[in-house]
């Protein structure tokens, strides 16, 4: 199994209808590490580290999100992997 590790920028409305806490609670449903935050800029970020086809399901569904989202654009930078990640949480 190939671990990856990305970066995630998700654009659109996206705050203010629980994107966060959806995409946590997905991430645990896959088993995909990482955190996720809001941006100043009315954004979403995210890190995502786990199992490539885990990581890509989750990014999948960022195109997506929870039910009020209103997703414009997903934006990916791939890195290293690293594995520093033991869990998914949300930063404020």
């Amino acid at each position: 199994m190939e671990k990856v590790r990305v970066k995630v920028s998700v654009d659109g409305l996206v705050q203010g209808v629980f994107y966060r806490y959806s995409t946590q609670r997905k991430a645990q449903e896959l088993g995909v590490n990482g955190w996720v935050r809001n941006r100043w800029d009315g954004s979403v970020q995210c890190l995502l580290e786990g199992e490539r086809e885990k990581v890509e399901a989750l990014i999948r569904w960022c195109h997506q999100g929870p039910p009020g989202a209103q997703v414009k654009k997903v934006s990916t930078q791939w890195e290293e992997y690293k594995g520093d990640l033991k869990e998914f949480s949300i930063k404020y």
